[in-house]
Order: C-alpha cells, then structure tokens, then sequence
C-alpha cells in the first residue's frame, strides 16, 4: 500500500492479524472501549494505557477490542532501542541512490483510521515520547523531520499504549504521562477465567493438565508472584510434548515442566 503526502510518496505497513481471543475480565474491556469513545463533535478519543505484569494479556485485550470496533490493528513493538523515525517515517535505500519512505504501524494507523497498539511503551526513552507528544492531545498529528511533512491522525484514529509493571522499564514523562489517560489495570484472571483461557490456548489438554496447571497459577497469585497465564500456557504445553515423545504421563511430567519453564522457585507453588 502506498500514498501521497504533501508530494512525498509514502509506503505503508500492514495491518496485523492475530487469532486471539479476549477472556473474562470484561470490565477492563468496556473501559478501554468508553475511553476510545467520542460523545460530541468537539470532542477526541482518549489515549488509554493498559498497566499490568507482562504476560496478563494487555495487547491481547487492545487487540480484541479493537477488533469489537471492526478496526484494522497496527502494533508497534518499543523497546529502549526505538528512536523517533522508527515511531514515524523510516528512509530506505532503494536502488542506485533512491530513497523510498516507509511508514511505521502508527503513522499507518493514523492515515488509515486504524487502531495503534504502542505495545510496551515504557521500555521506550523520552526522546522517543516526544515525537508523539502532539498527537496525543487535541492536536492530533506527528511531525516527521526525516521526510519532511506533518501527519494529521485520520478522525476515526484510536491508540492505546500498553506498560509493563516490572523492573526494565523507564518512568514516563510526566507530560506523556498526562496525556496518556486513563489508566486501566489488567490483574490476573479469576480462576474460572484462567481455566478458560487455558483451554482456549491449549484445545488439546487433558481437563487433569488444565486443572493442575490452573491450581499452580492461582497459588502463584495469592503470593503475588509474577507468573501469568502465559507462563501456564508454556507449562502445560511443554509437559503435553514431554508425554508425546514417550514419557509416562503424569504429575511428575507437569513438574518436570514447572522446572524447565519457571525454575526451582516455582515448585513452592506445585501441588
């Protein structure tokens, strides 16, 4: 896909198709979907931020919401190392002394009328915030020096930004900070919804596996400790791989994986 502005040719990323599903906490969701409301002709989206341990299924409930709007997704994955033109517009050598631009998922986003999904955003530096700055509040658009042209964010534009609760994070600004609102938490699931979700990403366990490993993950949370869902996803898959190669299925095969996945420290929390 490629298009025309301000007589520079740009081209553009496409959209992201995953196949996931949002699970239980139902709550978090109408949040997230009343925040990229708009109740009035004056009136913006809001530019919400997903906070929760990684690995709760932040990205997983943007996406999904996302897609409940009938929205194609971009996601953009920050890290420390992202610098403003990777949030933008990226120069390309093509050919014998031609540039091409290309476009990140954001700006794709915002010409689209898509959904940008900022996904860890705090590993993200403030150099890197500052060239969003103007698009998250009423201004709405990005400045792009690389290529030289300002990006004005299609009215039907939403973006979400989701932030890791652990140690390799940066603080954000406090002026990103103020624009980045509301903040909704993700928490662990409840145990019903942890068993869902299990199912739902391993259709092919045993209901015995599901129930170990659901018992494990709960343990885990009342000590608050950071595994998640993903880490029992992992768990109950690799000791399903274990018995399929010609192991004895069995309680010592689902420690055997705790072990292999998470470590001794997790065994406090096996049954």
């Amino acid at each position: 896909m490629k298009v025309n502005l301000e007589g520079i040719e740009l081209h553009l990323a496409h959209p992201d198709e995953l196949s996931v599903s949002w699970i239980g906490q139902e709550e978090a969701l109408r949040q997230l979907m009343a925040a990229w409301m708009v109740i009035d002709e004056r009136d913006t989206p809001m530019n919400p931020r997903l906070l929760g341990k990684p690995g709760v299924g932040k990205t997983t409930m943007a996406y999904a919401a996302a897609k409940r709007l009938g929205r194609e997704v971009y996601i953009l994955q920050a890290t420390v190392d992202t610098r403003p033109e990777d949030l933008l517009i990226t120069p390309v050598i093509e050919g014998a002394q031609k540039l091409k631009y290309v476009a990140s998922p954001l700006v794709t986003a915002m010409l689209r009328g898509g959904v940008a999904i900022l996904d860890e955003g705090n590993r993200m530096s403030e150099k890197s915030w500052a060239s969003l700055a103007p698009l998250l509040d009423n201004r709405r658009y990005v400045e792009s020096i690389v290529a030289g042209v300002k990006i004005k964010a299609h009215p039907d534009f939403l973006m979400v930004a989701t932030m890791n609760e652990d140690a390799s994070t940066f603080d954000l600004p406090e002026y990103i900070h103020s624009r980045l609102q509301p903040q909704i938490l993700i928490d662990f699931p409840e145990r019903e919804e942890e068993m869902a979700i299990l199912r739902e990403n391993v259709p092919f366990s045993s209901q015995e596996v599901l129930e170990y490993v659901t018992e494990f993950l709960q343990q885990a949370h009342a000590a608050d400790e950071s595994y998640t869902v993903r880490d029992g996803v992992n768990i109950a898959r690799y000791a399903l791989k274990l018995a399929a190669s010609g192991r004895r299925p069995g309680r010592e095969l689902l420690r055997e994986s705790i072990l292999s996945v998470l470590g001794e420290e997790a065994f406090r929390y096996a049954r």
